[in-house]
This record gives structure tokens, C-alpha cells and sequence, in this order.
């Protein structure tokens, strides 16, 4: 194993990694991190802490960060599909308040690193989505920050297909957007 493609995204930081995957009759076999692949990269982030969420379609979570101890996430699902997405809100960027978002599924096995200093958040689009997340940081309970998702000053283009209905936690409900309105 060992050969992983990193592909940019036109935001400093931002990654999306696909793993070599080996298929034959019986199933498949990837590995889903290898520190020393990631380093031959240039992506040497240690991570502490794994979480694992699964969501019904339609669930928009996000879009999340944490304020005093930003994590960074190397995110993927491993069931379902959903469209992942990244807002850059480190002060003096030159991509301040950009976005980038992309298609994680259990079939095309890709995975999306987001650096600290950026928002997250994810849209299940299939009928049910297990998502996992490596971090480069401890939850911390009170540390949350966030931004509405349909914040037109961002602009995230979120693939609602027709019938689709929005579900946020009332927590996600009460962000503002990145200019406080």
C-alpha cells in the first residue's frame, strides 16, 4: 500500500486525499490513514482524538469550528454519501470567508483534510451517512463557534436536491453569519 494521491483546492490547506484502494472478488482493502504516507506529502498533523457520527438525509451539521482550540479534521464517510464543505476564517487570509466543498462517499473512498482555522460542516445526501473524523485537538465543551449555513456573504452552493428537507440541530439554527447578521 502506501500510494495516496493529495490534490489541492485552491485554499491553503485544504485537501482531498484518495487513498489506493485493492479490490478483487472478495471486497476491497484501503488504509484509511498511514502517518508516514501523509508526511511523504507534506501533511505531518498529529491526531488525538477519532469521532464517528451517522446522520439521516437531509441533516445539514455545521457549520462548526472551535474558538480557543481549533481543530484540524481529516474527515470521510464510510456509509452514504454527503457533500462536505470547508470555510477558511483565518484573519489575514488571503481566502478569508471562501469556501470549498466536496463529494465523500463510501464508494469513491475519498477523504477531506481541513486545516485549523476553518468551519465545518456536511449535508447527508444519501438515504443515511456514517461519517468519521480523525482531529488534531481535544472537544472542548464550550468552545464551540459557528456560522449559518446559507450565509449569503459565504455562498456555500449546498447540492439541496428537490424534496430534500433542511434538518438543523437548534443549536445550528441560531449561528450567524460571518458578519453577524
Amino acid at each position: 500500500m502506501g500510494n495516496i494521491k493529495v490534490t489541492g483546492c485552491g485554499i491553503e490547506g485544504l485537501y482531498v486525499i484518495e487513498p489506493e484502494v485493492r479490490e478483487d472478488e472478495r471486497g476491497y482493502f484501503t488504509e484509511t490513514y498511514n502517518f508516514r504516507d501523509m508526511k511523504e506529502k507534506g501533511l505531518d498533523m498529529v491526531f488525538v482524538q477519532d469521532n464517528q457520527s451517522k446522520s439521516k438525509r437531509g441533516v445539514l451539521r455545521g457549520l462548526h469550528f472551535q474558538i480557543e482550540h481549533p481543530q484540524g479534521k481529516l474527515v470521510r464517510v464510510i456509509r452514504g454519501r454527503v457533500f462536505d464543505v470547508a470555510v477558511d476564517l483565518r484573519p489575514g487570509s488571503v481566502t478569508y470567508g471562501k469556501w470549498h466543498g466536496v463529494e465523500l462517499s463510501e464508494e469513491n473512498k475519498k477523504q477531506f483534510y481541513v486545516p485549523e482555522g476553518f468551519a465545518h460542516g456536511f449535508l447527508v445526501l444519501s438515504e443515511e451517512a456514517e461519517f468519521c473524523y480523525k482531529c488534531t485537538d481535544f472537544y472542548h465543551p464550550g468552545d464551540e463557534g459557528g456560522i449559518a449555513w446559507n450565509d449569503s456573504a459565504i455562498g456555500i452552493e449546498w447540492p439541496i436536491e428537490e424534496g430534500m428537507e433542511i434538518i438543523l440541530s437548534e443549536r445550528d439554527k441560531q449561528w450567524k453569519g460571518l458578519n453577524g447578521n
